[in-house]
């Protein structure tokens, strides 16, 4: 049996989901294919919190909890470590245990360059870079910023399929970037049937965690850049909007805009702080609506969102902004894309309009795009 070392932010995002989902999709799928899984991440004590967001030590705080919640969860007991400080302190497979597990591996998986302890790093036979930051990832490296950490691997892989391509402006770098989707493990997403349309739902930060971003003279935006866009669209379809919504106090301006607009807000850490309360909402809901951050849409990136594909998968139709993915996917029924807050009115009114016919198309895509058994297969072959 071979085995490969996911690593990617678990602990360091505690309370978000979502982002929890993007790495189990590909430990749950790489053990779904027959390989041995390994999860590994790093963390920086100063990182570490209490529930008020008071520093404590690792041992004591709520990212090793919420790390170890998750592991339990899913069933990775025994196959996943959280290292502290470069080795200082290591919760679960100590740090000889941890080298002698990166020699036997035949590959490293390292979603966005996390994984940098060198006793793994170095004795992994094949280290591969997924960039699920399109954009930001390239742009910071042109400038100088090597924050991205693309150094050291033997493939760069991105989920910006029109990175490269001659109409995308987000430069190569120099690099060879190949291209892969977000996976989505079927089996944790089964069809939950919606009996009717109440109300197109996601869950976002209102900012995201990166700031704007200027490349030869261009300032590429944020997503709530794009949402301030769309603020009418309850008023222009008639339907029912709400967001699980990640907003800072200082945009109560914001919030109060969406509230008076009709947006339906609620707390994500509520809602969807964990992977089973993500899923639960997702499942819940009868269709995602969603804009992207500026910088995706902007450069037409052909980014895709792990979320949207989880929709998809649930058997919910997905009204997302075009950020250049409707080049290489199905669109019109199940998933609808848009540029203009006009466009997405009209997707909204035609998706209430034959509800159950978008419902099977979204499972379809989900299927044939996003399996992770499709999308994991094909991101070997190219290994």
């Amino acid at each position: 049996m071979k085995t490969v070392i996911v690593s990617g932010a678990l602990a360091n995002k505690p309370g978000q989901g979502g982002e929890a989902w993007v790495r189990l999709n590909w430990v749950l799928g790489f053990r779904e294919l027959g390989w041995k899984v390994y999860f590994i991440e790093e963390i920086a004590s100063a990182a570490c919190r209490d529930t008020e967001g008071r520093a404590v030590v690792f041992a004591a705080s709520v990212n090793r909890a919420y790390f170890e919640r998750v592991i339990r969860d899913f069933g990775l007991e025994g196959s996943a470590s959280l290292i502290c400080d470069q080795g200082a302190e290591i919760f679960g497979a100590d740090a000889k245990q941890l080298a002698n597990l990166a020699a036997r591996s035949e590959l490293l998986v390292n979603i966005s360059g996390h994984l940098r302890y060198e006793p793994v790093f170095a004795r992994v036979k094949r280290r591969i870079y997924v960039d699920i930051d399109p954009g930001f990832t390239q742009f910071w490296t042109a400038q100088g910023n090597s924050g991205a950490h693309l150094e050291g691997h033997d493939q760069l892989f991105t989920i910006g399929e029109n990175i490269g391509l001659p109409d995308c402006p987000i430069p190569t770098c120099g690099r060879h970037w190949l291209h892969t989707r977000p996976p989505i493990v079927l089996s944790q997403w089964p069809v939950v049937t919606s009996p009717h349309l109440d109300r197109f739902t996601t869950i976002a930060n209102w900012r995201g965690p990166f700031g704007p971003v200027t490349f030869a003279g261009t300032t590429y935006g944020l997503k709530v850049h794009e949402f301030r866009k769309i603020l009418s669209l309850p008023q222009r379809t008639g339907q029912r909007f709400g967001m699980a919504l990640n907003i800072h106090p200082a945009d109560g301006r914001d919030l109060d805009a969406l509230s008076k607009a009709g947006w339906e807000i609620e707390n994500p850490v509520s809602a969807a702080g964990d992977p089973n309360k993500f899923r639960d909402f997702i499942q819940r809901s009868a269709a995602e609506f969603s804009v992207s951050q500026g910088i995706y849409a902007q450069t037409r990136s052909g980014w895709f969102s792990d979320r949207t594909a989880a929709y998809l998968a649930t058997g919910k139709p997905a009204l997302v902004q075009d950020t250049g993915f409707s080049r290489h996917l199905p669109v019109g029924d199940g998933l609808v894309p848009f540029h203009t807050v006009e466009e997405a009115a009209n997707g909204a009114i035609r998706i209430a309009a034959d509800y159950t016919r978008h419902c099977h198309a979204a499972r379809a895509i989900a299927e044939e795009h996003f399996d992770s058994r499709r999308v994991i297969a094909r991101f070997l072959e190219n290994i």
